[in-house]
């Protein structure tokens, strides 16, 4: 039975089903594309990689993300994936331990609440959700934009051309859907004062479940081990008083950078710079958070990270963009654009900003520049080990979200594809 011919069935009036693009499909895509789809819009995501990216690195869902995946259906298949990490493990410049402790008590998360999976294994979760539902364009992506008509005209790189209702940029962090409305990103980007690389190696270290960390002032190289399996997660952070935004797309100088500065390291740093030579999972980008004065421009508007990014230093990207996909879609179920995308901001920014607040709480406190501050956090890290765990950050749960709309309701319950 079609939407349609549901919502007849109901007693309900119907009007023709709003076109809608997001452009890209990792986390807020797929979610948005979910609930935009379970309120009657006929949904297309365009996305320029050829396919999911599969395995990355940990993520967490919690607070009022785990909201969400409840409502989506995913939760028991994103506790299944679960890494369980169970133990984190500080050592100094000479590789001595210093402290280990307990991942809620650091993170502010919630034991046997709180999810953490691979990057991977959530966008395999929202994709399968979706898929059925929506149309997929990979490899592919938008080239311009036109709001001078009726609606989006949209040109594709591949040679297509299209006209949608709205257009929404889920393109992260350095997402080209926001520099087509607002201009470039360096005048809605905070710089956080760090750089990372992240790559897999082979886990030659005995390590499962955990993550160690090893740090002198200015510089980290953390192992993360997810389970019991033949790689890590090796991951280097430095700080650095500007972004090197030559070394952005240049792999070679990405790697070069990252050599030098750690060149005279201890511990399995040498190891792990040898890996990085020969990585082909490599990603490098620059600590930070994108905060701008509006999220949306005439019909097209941005989710997640390509809007409101909060840097890893939170925790909460994947839940931002979780928890700001559902209020987007719910606050266009029954508003035109004009109201739906006020409506959105309305409703979500409080929640988005006491996020990005948290920089300088949890994992921000990890990566100290000074030996003096480097001392103060290996002394709160011991007397951590000592605390009992916590119930969570408030601000993790900082938003209380809206019942669904009808419309949604009557999806949600029949779970019936919409055609």
């Amino acid at each position: 039975m079609t939407l349609t011919e549901q919502l007849k069935s109901r007693g309900i009036r119907t009007a023709p089903r709003r076109k809608v693009l997001i452009s890209g499909a990792s986390i807020a895509g797929p979610a948005l594309a979910f609930w935009l789809n379970r309120h009657g819009f006929e949904v297309t995501v365009v996305e320029k990689a050829s396919g999911l990216r599969g395995g990355g690195y940990p993520i967490d869902v919690r607070g009022t993300a785990l909201e969400v995946v409840r409502r989506m259906g995913i939760l028991p298949r994103l506790r299944d994936a679960h890494i369980d990490l169970r133990r984190l493990t500080f050592l100094d410049g000479g590789g001595s331990e210093v402290a280990s402790v307990d991942p809620h008590r650091l993170t502010g998360g919630v034991a046997g609440q709180d999810v953490e999976v691979r990057r991977g294994d959530l966008a395999d979760a929202l994709h399968a959700a979706v898929r059925d539902d929506v149309e997929f364009l990979f490899g592919d992506s938008i080239a311009t934009l036109d709001q001078s008509g009726h609606g989006v005209d949209v040109t594709f790189r591949g040679g297509g051309r299209r006209t949608f209702d709205m257009v929404f940029g889920a393109d992260g962090l350095h997402s080209r859907t926001r520099e087509f409305l607002f201009g470039p990103e360096e005048q809605f980007h905070r710089y956080l004062g760090y750089c990372f690389a992240g790559f897999t190696m082979r886990n030659t270290f005995g390590l499962s479940h955990e993550l160690m960390m090893w740090n002198t002032p200015g510089r980290a190289a953390a192992l993360y081990a997810v389970g019991g399996n033949d790689d890590v997660h090796a991951f280097l952070n430095f700080a650095r008083p500007q972004p090197p935004f030559g070394a952005f797309r240049n792999p070679e100088a990405q790697r070069e950078l990252v050599v030098s500065v750690f060149a005279d390291a201890g511990w399995e740093v040498p190891g792990m710079l040898a890996a990085l030579h020969d990585a082909d999972d490599l990603f490098f980008d620059a600590v930070s958070q994108i905060r701008m004065p509006r999220w949306s421009s005439g019909r097209v508007a941005l989710v997640g990270d390509a809007a409101y990014a909060p840097s890893f230093l939170t925790g909460q990207g994947s839940s931002l963009a979780l928890v700001g996909a559902y209020m987007l879609a719910e606050s266009l179920a029954d508003r035109d654009h004009v109201a739906g995308f006020a409506a959105y901001e309305h409703g979500t920014r409080e929640f988005v900003t006491v996020n990005q607040d948290q920089v300088g709480e949890g994992d921000a406190t990890l990566f100290p520049t000074t030996a003096r501050a480097l001392e103060q956090r290996n002394d709160m890290l011991r007397n951590l080990g000592a605390m009992p765990s916590g119930e969570g950050r408030p601000a993790h749960s900082a938003l209380a979200l809206p019942e669904l709309w009808p419309v949604a309701r009557l999806l949600a319950q029949k779970k019936a594809p919409v055609s």
